[in-house]
Parts: structure tokens; sequence; C-alpha cells
């Protein structure tokens, strides 16, 4: 019994954690609102609303079409580099929105380098009229939509793979065409990965506040920002994070109910791996073409204009501390990871041992957090920290407790483990199922002890999945702007929010860097982890 009030303990104190947010952000919607919030909500608010919907349905409308289309081609046809596409595709993931925010501004702008490019081919000449401006909402949309179609694109693969070849060739011996068997077959069974890929999509695009700002567009992110940062009003803040939360919890119900029904799709027996078919001509070019445009825009552009900037400009490898930069954000990766890793580690084993309805509830709801935007975590823990550390201050002799969690190093590690215990947990509890439970009982019967059969049977077992956590762990923050930007200590630089800073005060050269840097470490960790990723057997 004391076993089981330890672990259910632990395990509501974690939901009551992640939890935080959540309510702070709901009191204070119904709190009294401020002379700012009745001016916004008059003015601004709707069109913070429209543009936040507009981006939204464009951007699921072009991951759809590029997630789709290039998973169909790598998983059905074959043709030159095919399999280079296969995991190339997913490189993506390493350039942020807001980075490819820099790199469309940089190439399209008067005097950019599509001017420079233009001039060196052909010959001095006033080519700016003539250069398209990729900028605002449409230049949004084009950044987010690059950076965010891998959720759509490694999904769909995924499925398509365990796509037996049987139901294919049922579909043909009933005389159905290629275009029938894609649109009656394929694309039926895919459905639900395709619906959570778009979902994580959404919520993805719903939480993009350094992307938006760097192009000037009002959302309802960078409304969330500007309340707090220009008008130092937390109430109205969170009373806009309460409205985009609500977004998010639909798009979140929609992702957990598509992830069920996607768990139908795996292959069992009479399972027949799909053959192949090798294109040639027209055909071969056309799929080679569309899986080389996606890669060359989403990855190989944004990193040729940091290079080209970067080497254009020496002077900044000279002004900027990188190494400083790089043992801060370095620091802040193996910190949380280990923080994430050893408590997710912790509540699994709890969980296994105690077999409690009531303590999978609590861990089920602690696992949300990964749907609560950056920029919304951000602020309603400035909210939450500033009124208890006053309230503190009236009714005790403590003083104000607000440094503790705001601008710290402390606090901003708290921010991340609610916002990525999600990926740290489900990832290591989807290895620790494959544990049986009689390998627990004849450790038990041989001598062992519960706490040498976790760290002498379960660690050693789960070791490689543990090392795949810590790597999607370091990517996700190494990405992560509006929770770094806004609770980093003071003068605390990492390589997103040195390149955000460069980026919005106009020095695109000077953020070029960082932003290669960022890049180079989330590149390498990528394809360490493709293999894990696109793994044809999980």
């Amino acid at each position: 019994m004391t076993k089981y009030n330890f672990w259910f303990f632990s395990s509501l104190v974690i939901a009551l954690i992640v939890a935080m947010p959540i309510i702070t952000v709901f009191f204070s919607f119904f709190s009294e609102t401020s002379n700012y919030f009745t001016v916004l909500k008059n003015t601004f608010l709707f069109n913070y609303i429209n543009n936040s919907i507009i981006i939204l349905i464009s951007v699921l409308l072009i991951t759809l079409l590029l997630g789709v289309i290039s998973a169909y081609f790598v998983s059905f046809y074959e043709f030159p580099l095919c399999n280079f596409f296969s995991w190339a595709l997913i490189l993506a993931f390493a350039i942020p929105g807001y980075i490819f925010a820099f790199s469309i501004i940089a190439f399209f702008e008067n005097y950019g380098t599509a001017y420079t490019i233009l001039t060196n081919i052909f010959g001095e000449y006033n080519y700016n009229p003539h250069i398209p401006k990729l900028d605002g909402i449409l230049g949004s949309i084009i950044a987010i939509s690059c950076s965010l179609f891998p959720y759509v694109y490694v999904l769909t693969r995924s499925s398509f793979f365990f796509q037996s070849n049987n139901y294919i060739e049922v579909g043909q011996n009933l005389g159905l065409s290629e275009k029938e068997t894609i649109f009656k077959i394929i694309l039926p069974s895919a459905r639900p990965a395709i619906i959570a890929g778009l979902a994580l999509v959404a919520m993805e695009c719903l939480s993009d506040f350094g992307t938006v700002s760097i192009f000037s567009v009002s959302t309802l992110t960078t409304g969330i920002y500007n309340s707090w940062l220009s008008f130092d009003d937390l109430n109205t803040a969170n009373q806009i994070s309460f409205v985009l939360l609500l977004f998010i919890l639909i798009l979140l119900s929609i992702e957990i109910y598509s992830r069920k029904e996607a768990r139908y799709h795996q292959p069992g027996r009479g399972f027949k791996p799909i053959n192949k078919i090798k294109l040639s001509g027209k055909k071969s070019l056309l799929a080679f073409s569309f899986c080389f445009l996606v890669f060359f825009i989403s990855f190989i552009f944004p990193v040729s204009q940091m290079i080209y900037w970067t080497l254009k400009f020496p002077k900044y490898i000279q002004d900027i501390n990188i190494l400083k930069i790089n043992l801060n954000t370095m620091y802040l990766v193996g910190l949380a990871s280990i923080v994430l890793v050893f408590i997710s580690l912790f509540i699994n084993y709890g969980s296994r041992i105690s077999k409690s309805k009531i303590l999978n509830y609590l861990t089920n709801f602690s696992i949300s957090g990964y749907a609560i935007p950056g920029v919304i975590l951000a602020v309603a823990f400035i909210t939450l920290f500033s009124n208890l550390s006053e309230l503190l201050s009236e009714n005790t002799n403590l003083g104000s407790t607000k440094k503790i969690f705001i601008g710290s190093i402390f606090g901003l590690i708290l921010a991340y483990f609610i916002r990525f215990f999600s990926l740290s947990f489900n990832g290591i509890k989807s290895s620790y199922e494959k544990i049986n439970n009689s390998i627990d009982e004849s450790a038990y019967l041989l001598g062992y002890s519960k706490i040498k059969t976790f760290s002498s049977i379960h660690v050693p077992y789960l070791k490689n999945n543990i090392i795949l956590i810590v790597v999607l762990i370091s990517l996700e923050i190494i990405k992560e702007l509006p929770i770094t930007m806004i609770l980093r200590p003071f003068n605390f630089e990492t390589f997103a929010t040195q390149a955000y800073v460069y980026a919005s005060q106009d020095l695109l050269e000077a953020a070029a860097l960082p932003s290669l840097f960022l890049i180079s470490w989330a590149t390498i960790l990528i394809i360490f982890s493709s293999k894990y990723i696109l793994s044809q057997k999980n």
C-alpha cells in the first residue's frame, strides 16, 4: 500500500505540474478584463484569429500535398535517388520556420541574393521590380509548410509501408486502374496516419511564433507575446491564450483519435511487402523532380542562404561568441535530457509495478503538455509565479520568489519538462511494453530485488531507446524559441534566440551564423535518428 501511495503521489505531482499553465490560463480568462483587452476585442482580435485560420488552412493543404505525394513516390516506386530521398526529406525537420523566414527575406528582398544572382548572370540592371516579394502571410505560409510537412511525410510513409501488397493485388484483380487503386485502396488505408500527421502540423502551425513575428503577421501567438512585452498586460495575454488553447485542444483530440485508429494498420499474418514499380522515362523524371524540388526548397535553399551570408560577412564569425552560445545550448540540452529521461523511466517503472488504472489516468494527463504552445506556456509561467511570489511576499517573510522560476535555468528546465515530457515518456513506454512481465517474475525467483531488476534488466534493454529519446529531446530544445526567449536568464543566448534577436533587428547577415550552427546540430541529430524514425520494423 505504501509503495502504491508513493507512485500515486509522484504521478499526481507531475500531473499537477503539467496542469499549472492550463489552470492559469483558464482562471485568467474569467478574471477582470483590462481596458487593453476591451479595445483589442473590438479591433485586432478578429484579425489575429482570421490570420491564424488563413495560415492554418493554407499550411494544411500544402503539407498534405507535399507529404502524401512524396511519401507515395518513395514507397511505391523506384527512380533515381529514391532511397536517398526516403530519408533526406525528413531533414526539413532541421530547419525551424523562423530560419526559413530569414532565408526567404534575404533571398527575395531588394538587392538580396536573387538580385545578386541575376546581376552576375545577366549584368547590371534594376531587377528589384521583377523579383517577387514573398512576405507577410504568403511568406509565413511557405516557411511554415516547408518546415512542417515531414510530420505528414513520416507518418504517411510508415502507413504505406505496412499496407500489404495483397490488398493492392485484390484491387488489380477486380479491374481497378492504377488511379482507382490509389484513391480506393491506398489512400483510404492511410487516412488515419495522414489525419494524425495533419493534426500535428495544425498544432505546430497554431503554436508558431518565430516565423509570423519575423514576417510581422499578427496572429494569436504574436498577440499573446505583444500583450505581455509591449503592454505589460498578462491578463490579456492569458485571455488570448485561452482562445488559442481551445483550438489546440480540439486538434489534440483529433490527433489522439487518429493515432488510435492508425494502430490497426500494422502487418499481420499474410502480410506481403509492396513490390516497388521501377519507373522510366517521363514518369521517372516526374517522381525524381518532385522529390528533388521538395528537398531543395525545404533544406538546400535555406542552408545555402545561411552559408552565403556567413561567407559574405565573415566579420560576424569574430563578433559572435559561438563557443559560449554552443555551451549554453548544450548545457540546456544535457540538463533537460537527464531530467526528462530520469523521470520518464521512474514513472514508467511505477506504472509497471503498481498496475493501477488511476495511475494510468494521471500519466495520460501528464503527457498532454506537448499540446501547449511554447508562448502560452511561457506567459502562463510568468503569470503563475508572479502571482505566487506576490502572495508569498504579502503573507510570509520569504520575499520575492519570482526569480527562482522566471529568468532562471531552473524555470527554463521546468518549462521544457512540461512541454516535452510526452516525447520522453511515450518513447520509453513504447519499448517498456515489449518487456514481458514473465521476465520480471523470473528475476524475482532468482532473488533479484525490484531495484536490481530495473537497473540490471530493464535499463540495459531500454538503452538504445533512451539514446533515441535523448536525441529527439535535444533536437526539440535546440530549435525551441518562445519558451527560451521569454524565460531565459539575462544575456543567456542559444542558437535559436541569438538568430531570432539578430533577425528581429534586421541583421539577417548576423543571424546566418547561429542559424547555420543550429541547422548543423539538428541535421546531425536527425541523421542519427533517421533509421529509427523511418524504421520499417517499428
